[in-house]
Parts: structure tokens; sequence; C-alpha cells
């Protein structure tokens, strides 16, 4: 099936083995997503909060949203009635990042059966398909973690490939605004980590739903499929519907720098470039 499943789908395989998660979000409302969650939601949804449930607490280092511990991360999947064996389905408003968050998580610590709605709780309410305002308690799971290593690198990978000692290609996942240091709301300073390469998140979907694979080829055609590349963004969540789409495409070696640019300028000695310094590596 792929990366995601159609609401269609979803409406025929709600009961088994099938977990569903919502994971509505709004950096601005932290809340938000919550209050809408208990106003109406898929039928037998869990809610995972970003903040609380899908990162751990930030420091000093590691970006505004770090990943959350192996063990606070096993034991909240476990809660939601999530095991080995589950069947996953996940959606947020429509955005895709945040279900993508959630579904990077799942699929790093080893769950293999992971999937995104397609158009999210958007499209699931345009096709006038069931909601349920009650919250539910599921059985508890057991999930047996086997970690990918593979899919996350760190601040030392990051800096080998700025200073040309890896072959990897860095790909800055924001708006380009914020990726040529015009714009930036957030983070302390603005710009990009030298030799970024921008491709925006939001070109990975159409309306909220992802592009075709042969769309997602057309994207990165600049490059061998076996080439290495670390995907990142401000904090780690928006870099991720990237990541999908380059696995659409046929890229194997994809890596997740999970403290992104919030990371990055979090060290003084980090330089950062400014402008469209993006070039294709041959």
């Amino acid at each position: 099936m792929g990366y995601t499943v159609t609401a269609a789908w979803l409406m025929e395989n709600l009961e088994g083995n099938t977990v569903i998660a919502d994971c509505r979000f709004s950096l601005s409302e932290p809340d938000s997503g919550w209050e809408q969650y208990l106003e109406g939601h898929l039928p037998g949804a869990v809610y995972f909060h970003l903040n609380n449930d899908l990162s751990g607490p930030p420091q000093k280092h590691g970006g505004r949203h770090p990943l959350p511990s192996k063990e606070v991360f096993q034991k909240t999947a476990e809660r939601a009635g999530i095991s080995n064996h589950s069947t996953v389905v996940i959606y947020d408003g429509g955005e895709g990042a945040f279900a993508a968050r959630l579904w990077w998580l799942l699929r790093y610590y080893g769950l293999e059966n992971v999937f995104i709605l397609n158009g999210g709780f958007k499209e699931w309410t345009a096709q006038g398909l069931p909601l349920a305002t009650e919250v539910p308690s599921p059985a508890a799971g057991t999930f047996s973690l086997n970690i990918k290593d593979e899919w996350q690198t760190d601040i030392e990978e990051i800096k080998q490939i700025v200073r040309g000692q890896s072959t990897s290609i860095l790909i800055d996942s924001r708006s380009y605004d914020r990726y040529i240091g015009q714009n930036e709301p957030i983070d302390r300073v603005a710009g990009h980590i030298p030799g970024a390469i921008h491709r925006d998140w939001m070109d990975s979907l159409n309306e909220g739903f992802f592009l075709k694979d042969a769309e997602q080829a057309n994207r990165f055609s600049d490059w061998e499929k076996d080439r290495p590349i670390v995907v990142y963004c401000g904090s780690g969540v928006t870099a991720i519907p990237n990541f999908i789409a380059l696995k659409q495409a046929g890229f194997e070696n994809v890596k997740l720098y999970p403290g992104s640019y919030s990371d990055w300028v979090s060290y003084d000695d980090n330089e950062i470039e400014l402008g469209d310094s993006t070039h294709f590596k041959k």
C-alpha cells in the first residue's frame, strides 16, 4: 500500500488490529488539536500531542522538538494500543507533517504497517464519513522496539557534510524565505546550514495529498537513487514529508536530522549561509 491509505480504505478497515492516531496540531496554538479532537474525531482514534507525546523536553541543544526517548515513546505507543502486529493509520488536519512525525517515529522504532491517511481529517469529513466524540480506552499493546539507526543522523555528520567530508546531499525543507534568511519567525538566527539545497516540504503534497511516486521522483531527479541524502527543517517535523517523498522516489539511503536548524544554530560556532546557495552536487 505504500505510505498512505485512502479514506475509503480506512472506512472498510476500522476494525481488527487497526489503530487510528489523531495528530492534529498547531504550532501557534498547541492545545487546539486536542480541543478539535474532543469536538470530533475518527471512530476509535487516539490522540497524540506533538509536544507532549511525539517530542522530548527541549534542552539547550537538540532542537525545538527533540525525539522522545525510546522508553517514553514505547510506553506512549503501548498506551495507545499499539503492538508489533498492529496496523496504524495516522491523520492530521490535512497538512501531512504532524501525521508524518508519528509515522516516522513508529517506523524508526520498528513498526512496519504504518500509513498516513491521505487528505487527513479534512478529506474524511469532506466525504461525510462518521465521527465520534468519546475518548477511547484501548487495551495496552506490546511494542518491542527494533530501531532503524540508519534513519537518523546527528550534528557531527552534518558537520562532515558542511566540510565536504561526505558525499551526502543536505536538503533544507523549510519555506524558501526562511531558507534564504529573508524571514525567520522562530529560530534565533536567519539563514540555512552551509551547502544545503532547498526543497520545500509542502511540494511533497498537493492539497493535503502526497504526490504520486513518479511525481516525487521528478522533484529529486538530479541525483542517483543510491546517493545518501539528509533532510532537515526547523525542528525535525516538517522535513519528514520530504523524507517520505524521497522514499517514494526510490531513494533508500535517506536520513533525518532530528534537531534540524534549531539544533544547528544552538551552537554559537556553527556557520550559517544567507541567500540562495543551492547547488546541485553531481
